[in-house]
């Protein structure tokens, strides 16, 4: 078996920012091209598909994003120990390390087994190279079930929160500033909405024992006219995380009547920008369970966004597994380690034997 944590080094030192990532599906095509397993491989524009043919009852899908985010000075993998420090180790280079090393196994797999190593999953859900590969060719995405390589900590995250960017607009009225009391000013009114969205009891819903953490953060504001104008509207921006028991148009339905107190004067306005699905818990598929058992850890929430809503959607059951702590995912001291990638290998391996 290859070293795992020299193939993620190797990797890493393979540039591919979101929307750049050619020069990363080159080396995996390459790589699984020379497979000593047979493989039907597949480019489509910069996302590559392997896939064994044995006429197996049941297909396992393992999928994980070519992608990073920017550098922030750790553009060049180094090797601690057995620890790798490098940008996109943990997110996700280790787990397209541990894919590239399952599909080259010469043992005949138990299911069949496609890999899919897709672009632009750090950006617009709209550019997703699983977006592409499913109006090019949505049939090689088929499965019973699948495996998102995501960093876990090596252990079962299940099902993943919905996304919802939310623009609101608070409208007022212009006057000069020497004279302020004959208009309104919106900026003003964004401390009381401000002021609810950071004081909103979160939502905690536990389903198939897996407690989900809802989270509503405003990321921008803006406003203002000129230095001696009262503004007439002011704009902020939220982020609602939302669990998998709302679908998006619950979750906007339930924010609209939180945020009602701070809304009604004319010019007011909540818009939905951009959603993405949630994903339940969808662990009772046998081979999802097999994995579960395989770590020996029981199963958590996944409470960021993950492409398991993707194959949900399309009825596959899927769970995120990987190496990696997804707490230093996107951060300059991100890092994965041999335990881990070597874990998660294990696992993996032993399920489709």
């Amino acid at each position: 078996m290859a070293d795992l944590l020299e193939l993620t080094a190797e990797l890493v030192d393979v540039a591919s920012v979101s929307h750049e990532e050619r020069a990363l599906a080159d080396f995996v095509e390459q790589r699984l091209r020379a497979s000593p397993r047979p493989l039907e491989v597949t480019r489509v524009a910069d996302n590559v598909v392997a896939r064994t043919l044995l006429g197996r009852d049941r297909r396992l899908v393992v999928a994980g994003h070519l992608d990073t985010v920017p550098p922030s000075g750790n553009a060049v993998a180094r090797i601690d120990g057995d620890v790798l420090y490098g940008l996109g180790s943990a997110d996700m280079k280790g787990g397209l390390a541990v894919m590239l090393e399952l599909a080259r196994a010469a043992t005949p797999p138990a299911v069949d087994l496609t890999f899919v190593f897709y672009a632009c999953e750090e950006v617009a859900r709209r550019h997703s190279g699983l977006q592409v590969l499913a109006r090019a060719a949505a049939e090689l995405l088929d499965g019973d079930a699948a495996v998102l390589c995501e960093p876990t900590g090596a252990r079962v995250e299940a099902g993943c929160q919905g996304v919802l960017r939310v623009g609101v607009v608070l409208g007022g009225s212009r006057a000069h500033t020497a004279r302020p009391w004959v208009g309104r000013n919106a900026i003003h009114r964004l401390g009381p909405l401000l002021e609810r969205v950071a004081r909103l009891p979160e939502r905690r819903p536990v389903i198939d024992g897996c407690e989900y953490r809802e989270t509503l953060q405003a990321v921008a504001v803006s406003g203002g006219v000129a230095g001696n104008v009262v503004p007439d509207s002011a704009r902020v921006t939220l982020s609602h995380r939302f669990a998998p028991d709302r679908d998006a148009a619950a979750a906007f339905a339930a924010l609209e009547q939180d945020l009602a107190p701070c809304l009604g004067e004319p010019g007011d306005e909540l818009v939905c920008e951009e959603s993405a699905p949630a994903a339940p818990p969808m662990l009772g598929d046998p081979l999802l369970a097999a994995l579960v058992e395989a770590t020996g850890t029981a199963p958590t929430a996944k409470l960021a966004w993950t492409d398991v809503a993707f194959f949900a959607e399309r009825g596959i059951p899927a769970a995120n597994f990987g190496p990696g702590d997804p707490l230093v995912a996107h951060t300059p001291g991100e890092h994965v380690g041999r335990r881990d990638l070597e874990a998660v290998h294990a696992a993996l391996a032993g399920l489709v034997s």
